[in-house]
């Protein structure tokens, strides 16, 4: 009969088991915790992931295209969403850093979400080509700047207080919201179960 290996999530402790008929269930043998099969936790992990990842697409689009911030110095109102801005550095000749925001704060984390979206996808329908998937979520979450974004916004307004009479646009709430739904679902998707699914 053949065994396979497997940790306990809760203590860590690596244990062999056995393959287990429907309805059967394995428990950690230090801690007594239930120890899903590769198969059960790969799906949930990609059911969680894919779930935190669509919330985030869907709001990756308002948080670019609404406004997301409305300033106003002495007398004069500007109203800039977030792909607006950087549209406007890139027409005002700052095309070094225009292009920098453009290619690591929008293009990169979309790039992400979809790879992630399409990485739980095929663990759910069982495809081949997960490896480069994952390498792909790897490589563009290491240099999408969302988060960096936020915080910069945050610090510009903390900063600008005194000078200018800003108010916060819509898009600031689906701006957060994407970002928090990108991490997630980064830390919700479980590569080794997947490799493990695709073994058995």
């Amino acid at each position: 009969m053949e065994t396979r290996l497997r940790a306990c999530h809760c203590c860590g402790l690596v244990q062999t088991v056995p393959p287990l008929a429907e309805g059967q269930i394995a428990q950690c043998a230090r801690c007594g915790s239930r120890i899903d099969s590769a198969r059960r936790s790969g799906r949930l992990s990609a059911a969680r992931c894919l779930a935190a990842a669509v919330g985030a697409l869907i709001l990756y689009f308002p948080a670019m295209l609404l406004p997301i911030l409305e300033i106003e110095k002495l007398g004069h109102r500007h109203v800039s969403s977030l792909l607006g801005g950087t549209i406007d550095l890139i027409s005002h000749g700052n095309l070094f850093v225009g292009l920098i925001v453009l290619a690591f704060s929008i293009v990169l984390p979309l790039v992400k979400l979809v790879a992630l979206i399409e990485l739980s996808y095929t663990a759910i329908a069982q495809r081949q080509h997960r490896a480069w998937t994952y390498r792909l979520v790897e490589w563009s979450g290491r240099w999408s700047m969302m988060d960096v974004l936020l915080l910069a916004l945050l610090v510009t307004l903390v900063k600008l207080g005194d000078l200018v009479a800003f108010q916060l646009g819509p898009a600031v709430v689906a701006f957060v919201l994407c970002v928090a739904l990108s991490m997630i679902a980064s830390l919700v998707f479980d590569p080794h179960a997947i490799w493990e699914e695709a073994a058995e």
